[in-house]
This record gives structure tokens, C-alpha cells and sequence, in this order.
């Protein structure tokens, strides 16, 4: 008779005795005539099911689903216990208008001065424009959006960045472009901009519904069975607010990836280092903000796919808790790991983009009982006392097991910063059954995943996807009812394990990812790969945030001694809260930022702002 494990209920486990493991990934890493070969093995019967069986029996899935008892009940998607009230925040109503809702958040952000960044030497040092720093350009008649359009459109289709082989963008209009800037233009020179957003150019991923584009997820024909006849949610919101939509942005297939490797487009590029991935699967995203085309863009995360291509091209991405943004009209609606959150070139404008598509639907209401939604107060020194009460959890063995001790070490200079300049005390916790949370993960996202594209697989569409995806998907139809279930119970579990380590601690602190942005090998540009070292390196940190629901962002170190591994490739800090807690995490992470306000220009960077036109017009006002 085979041997089984009866787990302890995990309010009994004495988690002082947690011994961490190291986690040691067994799968082949196989690109060009292999991998496809390998792909063609795994979707044949009996030797694909051989080869899956194999892979997950020596990487300890089979003994963690089919060898446990794991005691606790399901847990379907998050349950959150009540929390307690956030310190120093501004609270909004849901039910008010994105655009009051807007106002309230720059209310809440630090006094500053834009016509000062226009009177510096444009030459003297790099920055990314903010979003106030546009709505100034506009308001003082320096520039207007119809222009600031022009500019994009010309560098979009100049360095075809809406072509293969390198595409920020998979469906990109100049006319409806145009058609949007000119009516924020006029609503400048009528004096009635609707709102900090208007003319504000934002991308949106393309598993994300925004009229009248279609939604392709990555895919070369889901706009062909899947039509799209208004705005997701979200998108509808910033679009009342005037935001400027620019196309879809490029991503990994159907989100099942963590590089951002696109074969049917093309793989969007890192502007830090063109020969990197950007991380995914929100690559397009995060690469045309951090080029400096856009001020924002949308993401979705269901495994860190907003953090972890925001750590690795240098920008700041937020993960909003499961349910605080509406996810209706986007491909992962129905899930129960994803949100939308923003990617940013700053904690400022990615608070401002938040605040404009945050809101619960009303059955995330209902069910979830979500805390109503508030704001930082960062008007003097980033969140005054508030962030020097803050106690930060650490757990040091899983905060060091990175590919490079350069992140770990640069993410503890980052702590000892926030300890040394504004008193946070720095907590040692433990974090159990890290190796079973993402096993529970994968089955969890990819069930769902499964379940969507089932249907079209059915129909024949499976030998349209990219092998990698192909890959995904026959792991995930190795998963049984049994295996299902057995992870909503490791879910609960976890959760527990970590409602007690918030008794302790405000938040967690990691390193966004376990490795800087990865060489794209050559042979991977035209078939995609399987590199699951890599994978677990970029997901290290990140799925508890998505299993669980809780809110965390992904924020640069921006000193160049600091932020940045010895390649020059960016380090992201992840600060991860308690559930609804994004006012703390975003806090912590405007306070990250000010104790490094210096910015390393990416390789690939376009400046559409600071022209001498635009720095000699203000001279001479």
C-alpha cells in the first residue's frame, strides 16, 4: 500500500520549526526544433500523460495532491476576515464618480511644482514625466494633447512599435488616437478639462476590453469568436475621466506567461536592455511606459503580471486586493487570482490611475464585503508618522533566495533606509508551505484558465496557440477534481498563516522577483520557450498576493547605486498589506521612492516633453 501524509490543521503547526526550502525546479529548458518536439510528445496520449506525470511527480505536486490530507475546508477565492481601519487616509465612497473620486486623490498627493521641472536644464539630469506634468504643459498652453499625439504616432510607427518582430502594441489606430486628443484639446482651449487625466495617454493590455479595438489576448484569433462591443469597466471609467486610450498592449498569450515571449506578434523588448525580456505577462504594458510613451497603462495580475514586468523594466506596478476593481469586460473576469492595477512610471501616478478605475462589482460587494476605499495622506514627507509606525515582516531565508545576492542586497539597503529615515521597525516572520502555495496557485489559475479556453479547444483553436501556452495546457489538463479542491483547502490554510503574521506586521516585504530581466535566447523569438528555472525565479515572491488576494505593489529602487544590479538592469521592492490595504502599501511605496529620487534612463527612451520648444516658451513667460 502506498504511504500518505495527514497535515496538521494549520492552527496547530508550530511555525518557530518551519525548516524554508529552497525550491529546486526539475524541467528541461528547450527552444526551436526541440521544444516544438517536445510539445508535439506532450499532446500525444499516453506519452504526453507519461511526460506530465513524470514532471509533477519530480517536482513534488503528485505527493502534495494525491499523498495529503490537507484538514481544512475550501476555500474557492479569498475570504477576507474584518480588518482593521487604515491610519492617516483619506476614505471615498465607491458610488462616487471617477472623477470626484480623482480630485480627492490629488488632494492627497505631496505639494509640488511642475513649472520647475520645465525650468531645469533639460540636459542636466533624466526623469519621467508625470502626469501633473502634462496636465501643466496643457493648462499653460506649452504643448496640447493633439501635439503630444502627433509625437507618439510618429515614434509608434517610425520604430513600428505596432510590427513585429518587436511590438509595444497589437492593435494601434492613429485616427481614433487623433479623434481623442483633438476633443481634449479642445476642452483646453475651452478652459474645461474634465479632470487631472484628461489628455493623459494610457495603454491598455490586450485581454482588456476597449472599444472599438478588438481583444486578442495575445492570441492570433480570439477576436475572431470573442467580439467586443463596449468598454471593460475599467477602461469606461478612465475613459470619463479624458484619458487618451492608445491601442492594445502586447502581452504573453492568454496571460500564461511570466517573460512576456509573444511568437505571434512578436516579444516586446526591455527599453533597459533590448536584448531582455520585459517579464509578462503584461510586457507591453511595462515597456511603453517605462520607453516613456505613455504615463500609464493597464495590467492584469493573476501571477504577478502586472509586478513582475513592472521590477523588471523600472517602474512601479500596483496589485489591487482580489475585488477592489471590477474586472467585467476583461478575459480573466470570472477568476479567482486576477485583478486590473496599474503600471506607472511613479507611486504618484499609479495612485492617480487607481483611484480613476478603482470600484467593486456589485457582486464583489455583496460576497466580499470590501472595506470602502481610501488614500495615503502624502502631502508633507510621504505619509508623515504613519510610515514610521509601519512594522515591516521579513522573512529572511525566502527574502534571500534570489539567482544574484545583488537583489537581496540592494532590497535590504531599502529597509534599512526606511528603518534609519523614518523609524519602521524591521519584523522576522516565517512563511509556511511557501512550496505548496504555488502548487495550490498553478492548479488554481490554470483550472480556470482551462476552463475558458476549453471550449475553443474543442473547436479546434488549440493548434493555433503558441507552443509555450500549448505546454501550460497540457499540464493544466493533467489536473483533477481532486487536485482542484486539495488546493482551495491549501488556500484556506495559507490564509490563516498569514491573517496571524498581520497580527504582527503591517506589511510584507520581499524582492519583487528572484532575478533581473533574462537574455532572450535568439532560437526562443520564433517558437517561444519552456524555462520553468526562470519562471520560478520571476514568481518567487509574488503569488501569495494573487492566492490570497492581498494588495501589493512592485516599486523601483531609482538611485543608480541602488536600484540597479551591476548589468544596470532595474530591482523592484515588492511591499505586500493586508487585505484593502492599498492605502499602507502605496504609502510605504511613495516613501521607498523619495529616499531615492534618482532615475537611470532606459537604452530605449522617448522624450515628449522636455523639447527646448517647450523649455524655451516657458523661459520666456
Amino acid at each position: 500500500m502506498g504511504k500518505y501524509k495527514v497535515m496538521k490543521p494549520a492552527k496547530e503547526v508550530d511555525v518557530s520549526a518551519v525548516k524554508y526550502k529552497e525550491e529546486d525546479i526539475k524541467a528541461p529548458h528547450l527552444t526551436g526544433f526541440l521544444f516544438k518536439l517536445f510539445v508535439n510528445m506532450l499532446e500525444t496520449p499516453l506519452i504526453g500523460s507519461s511526460i506530465v506525470d513524470s514532471l509533477k511527480k519530480n517536482n513534488g505536486m503528485t505527493e502534495m495532491f494525491r499523498n495529503t490530507v490537507v484538514p481544512e475546508e475550501p476555500m474557492f477565492r479569498p475570504e477576507f476576515p474584518p480588518q482593521k481601519a487604515e491610519h492617516d487616509v483619506v476614505i471615498v465612497g465607491e458610488d462616487e464618480s471617477p472623477v470626484d473620486i480623482l480630485e480627492i486623490a490629488l488632494k492627497c498627493l505631496p505639494q509640488y511644482d511642475p513649472s520647475r521641472s520645465f525650468r531645469t536644464d533639460p540636459s542636466s539630469s533624466f526623469r519621467y514625466w508625470k502626469i501633473r506634468d502634462y496636465a501643466f504643459a496643457y493648462r499653460s498652453k506649452l504643448t496640447a494633447p493633439s501635439v503630444v499625439a502627433e509625437q507618439i504616432i510618429s515614434i509608434i510607427e517610425e520604430f513600428k512599435y505596432d510590427k513585429s518582430p518587436t511590438p509595444y502594441l497589437i492593435t494601434f489606430d492613429a485616427s481614433e488616437v487623433r479623434k481623442q486628443a483633438s476633443a481634449s484639446t479642445q476642452r483646453f482651449e475651452e478652459g474645461k478639462p474634465i479632470s487631472i487625466l484628461d489628455g493623459i495617454f494610457v495603454t491598455i493590455k490586450d485581454d482588456i476590453d476597449c472599444f472599438p479595438h478588438t481583444t486578442k489576448g495575445g492570441t492570433t484569433w480570439l477576436h475572431e469568436d470573442r467580439s467586443v462591443e463596449k468598454d471593460s469597466v475599467v477602461v469606461s471609467r478612465l475613459r470619463s475621466c479624458g484619458a487618451i486610450l492608445i491601442g492594445k498592449a502586447n502581452m504573453h498569450e492568454i496571460g500564461m506567461g511570466t517573460t512576456g515571449n509573444n511568437s505571434n506578434y512578436g516579444t516586446t523588448r526591455n527599453p533597459h536592455a533590448p536584448e531582455r525580456y520585459t517579464g509578462g505577462s503584461s510586457s507591453g504594458s511595462a515597456a511603453i511606459v517605462a520607453s516613456g510613451l505613455c504615463s500609464a497603462a493597464l495590467g492584469t495580475d493573476g501571477g504577478g503580471s502586472v509586478r513582475i514586468p513592472a521590477s523588471l523594466c523600472g517602474i512601479t506596478g500596483l496589485k489591487t486586493t482580489y475585488g477592489r476593481t471590477d474586472m467585467t469586460g476583461s478575459l480573466c473576469e470570472g477568476g479567482t487570482v486576477e485583478i486590473i492595477g496599474p503600471l506607472a512610471s511613479s507611486v504618484e501616478d499609479a495612485l492617480l490611475v487607481y483611484a480613476a478605475i478603482l470600484g467593486s462589482s456589485s457582486a464583489d460587494r455583496l460576497n466580499l464585503n470590501p472595506t470602502p476605499p481610501c488614500f495615503p495622506k502624502l502631502m508633507s514627507h510621504n505619509g508623515g508618522s504613519a510610515i514610521g509606525s509601519l512594522r515591516l515582516g521579513k522573512y529572511t531565508r525566502w527574502f534571500n533566495d534570489v539567482n544574484s545576492s545583488e537583489i537581496s542586497d540592494k532590497c535590504e539597503d531599502i529597509l534599512k533606509l526606511l528603518s534609519n529615515n523614518h523609524g519602521c521597525e524591521v519584523v522576522e516572520i516565517v512563511v509556511p508551505e511557501l512550496e505548496e502555495m504555488r502548487a495550490a496557485h498553478v492548479v488554481s489559475i490554470g483550472s480556470a484558465a482551462l476552463r475558458s479556453l476549453t471550449p475553443y479547444c474543442e473547436a479546434g483553436k488549440n493548434s493555433k496557440l503558441s507552443y509555450d501556452t500549448r505546454t501550460s495546457f497540457a499540464i493544466f489538463r493533467s489536473f483533477s477534481a481532486s487536485d482542484y479542491i486539495s488546493s482551495q483547502c491549501i488556500r484556506r490554510r495559507l490564509m490563516e498563516y498569514h491573517m496571524d503574521i498581520f497580527k504582527d506586521v503591517d506589511v510584507i516585504v520581499t524582492p519583487t522577483t528572484g532575478m533581473t530581466a533574462p537574455v532572450i535566447p535568439p532560437d526562443a523569438l520564433k517558437n517561444g520557450e519552456t524555462n520553468f528555472q526562470v519562471t520560478a525565479y520571476l514568481m518567487r515572491f509574488v503569488v501569495a498576493a494573487n492566492l490570497l488576494g492581498f494588495p501589493a505593489i512592485s516599486v523601483p529602487k531609482k538611485k543608480t547605486q541602488v536600484g540597479y544590479d551591476k548589468e544596470g538592469l532595474p530591482i523592484g521592492l515588492q511591499i505586500m498589506g493586508r487585505p484593502w490595504a492599498e492605502a499602507t502599501v502605496l504609502a510605504l511605496a511613495a516613501a521607498v521612492e523619495e529616499l531615492a529620487p534618482v532615475t537611470k534612463k532606459p537604452a530605449v527612451f522617448h522624450n515628449l516633453l522636455n523639447t527646448n520648444r517647450v523649455h524655451t516658451d516657458l523661459s520666456e513667460k
